[in-house]
């Protein structure tokens, strides 16, 4: 009789009573983990003291890394390899204080049996609640459940009372008062025209470009085509290698004029002379040429909109792709033609970005796009990470930041624009930001994301707001002064609020020239979004 050496299965150790296992899931740029790693100490120190409070052991799954200084989880493999050391009905603990690749530990999640908090700080100095945001978000679309809180210094009653609920039941109850199902909606223009906008699309369809699908490590931001092309949009997957290759087709002549066009209306560059921590004319012109590129591939396959995916392997061939993104979608914006200079691509019009090839960002411009462009209205729209905010003088307002993508309108205008290089720990090829601060206004907000298998969108109402210089500038450099800034002050959510509910690290932003337009807007994109068979919820106070 034949025999077999059969495999067996990794032996995980036993859960212990009022034990609890920590990881930490972090970037795939070993710079980013190091510099990131005192602040991670900080955090995990913090919430450890309390749970030791409460009695109970918190043990870290993974020690410090020699070789590396830090004990992030910072590979898919790594952290197959660090969850055989966890027991998998044992509480688990996953501690952020910095943006993290979710797929390093989606694996390991998503079998794990025992209840799983998700914890950060909320602070501006790293991105923790956006890694924090991306996470909860990934884990809300593959049904996983999970409890999750955030504090600023970790000795607050609010968290302390969170973390004992988490230990007696699994769970943390949050607040949801401020979220509705959305209603029947009462006759009106703005209802008609976002009908009819959702029934032309899911006739004529539309086409998003894909750059490099998924290589952000944002498994929330990846929609399943199942999903999208019920909507009536469909992907085109392209390849950042042929991004890159059509860069190098675009000439230094075009490139320069397009930079002669952004000059001439006022926008200036903080150059320098070292590269490798200044911006430099040449990073610059590199990103001019990816704008002519991307525009000229969008052409070839006639693309509704398109996502660059800069980070990985791009990042290391050319500088950012903020500077790009956010010339794509504003409406005023150096003129491109195709190769052959018969035509003017997308002339007179924004051609919608969506930045780190996040889908659900790809619906949302879209969809914003198609409506604001309706009614009269100027559509350039971006992302907005969700990034810190504090009070000030008696109302909390949020910190908005996107590395890239902002429309010069959002700004007030090409001459509010400076081109700041990026961060060499996360930007070794530098390039220049569109950097600024945006200004006040009324806008309306938006998420779709993915929840209990289907398409799923939040929409709101906030005001942008205008703060002392002083204080934008305490906040910018806070956080990342090289970045532009949004002053955001929601409607009828509180900071906790809107932390539990939201399904994403990021935010959609575009504005309305009044209260009133803005309300009515909102109607028409709310239509717009559940005539494409989403599920839509109204968030905080708006007038409907």
């Amino acid at each position: 009789m034949t025999t077999y050496t059969l495999p067996t299965a990794a032996v995980r150790p036993t859960k212990a009573p009022q034990t609890a296992y920590l990881i930490a899931s972090g970037d795939l740029r070993e710079s980013a983990n190091t510099a990131g790693w005192p602040t991670q100490v900080e955090l995990e120190a913090g919430v450890t003291g309390v749970l030791n409070g409460f009695g109970w052991t918190v043990i870290r799954a993974n020690g410090v890394d020699p070789a590396t200084g830090h004990g992030f989880i910072s590979s898919q493999r790594m952290g197959l390899e660090v969850f055989k050391n966890i027991p998998v009905d044992a509480p688990l603990i996953v501690a952020e204080a910095v943006w993290q690749y979710s797929h390093h530990v989606l694996a390991g999640l998503r079998t794990h049996q025992g209840p799983i908090l998700t914890v950060a700080n909320f602070a501006g100095d790293w991105p923790g609640l956006v890694g924090l945001l991306g996470l909860n978000a990934g884990l809300t679309k593959m049904d996983k459940p999970y409890a999750s809180i955030w504090s600023v210094d970790f000795s607050d009653d609010w968290f302390k009372a969170g973390i004992k609920e988490w230990t007696e039941t699994g769970a943390i109850t949050h607040d949801d008062s401020h979220v509705r199902a959305l209603p029947e909606l009462p006759a009106s223009p703005e209802r008609e025209l976002g009908e009819a906008l959702a029934a032309e699309l899911l006739a004529d369809k539309a086409i998003i470009g894909v750059f490099d699908e998924g290589c952000m490590g944002m498994y929330n931001a990846i929609f399943d085509d199942e999903l999208l092309n019920k909507t009536g949009i469909y992907k085109e997957r392209l390849s950042q290698s042929a991004l890159y290759a059509e860069m190098l087709t675009v000439t230094d002549a075009e490139a320069d004029d397009a930079y002669m066009w952004l000059t001439d209306r006022g926008m200036v560059f903080n150059y320098g002379e070292d590269a490798a921590t200044e911006l430099t004319r040449d990073q610059v012109q590199w990103q001019l040429k990816m704008y002519i590129a991307a525009l000229r591939i969008a052409d070839d396959f006639g693309l509704d909109a398109a996502g660059i995916q800069y980070q990985q392997g791009l990042k290391d061939l050319v500088p950012a792709s903020d500077l790009a993104e956010g010339l794509l979608n504003s409406t005023e914006r150096p003129p491109v033609t195709s190769r052959n200079g018969a035509r003017v691509l997308h002339e007179g019009r924004a051609f919608p970005h969506f930045n780190e090839a996040d889908e659900g960002v790809a619906v949302d411009a879209l969809v914003t796009d198609r409506v604001w462009t309706a009614m009269g209205l100027i559509p350039d729209n971006t992302l907005h990470d969700v990034r810190w905010g504090e009070d000030y003088n008696g109302q909390f307002v949020w910190a908005y930041e996107i590395s890239g993508s902002v429309p010069g309108s959002h700004l007030g205008g090409w001459d509010k624009a400076e081109g700041w290089r990026q961060g060499h720990v996360f930007f070794p090829a530098g390039g220049a930001t569109i950097n600024g601060v945006s200004k006040p206004g009324e806008v309306v907000l938006s998420r779709v994301f993915i929840a209990d298998g289907i398409l799923q969108a939040d929409i709101f109402r906030a005001s942008v707001v205008e703060l002392p210089a002083e204080e934008t500038k305490r906040r910018k450099e806070a956080t990342n002064p090289e970045w532009p800034i949004a002053h955001v002050v929601l409607h009828g959510i509180s900071r906790d609020q809107f932390m539990a509910r939201h399904k994403a690290n990021h935010v959609q932003l575009v504005y309305a020239p009044t209260t009133e337009i803005a309300d009515k807007a909102l109607v028409a994109k709310a239509a717009m979004f559940a005539g494409m068979g989403i599920a839509v919820h109204v968030v905080g106070d708006v007038a409907m």
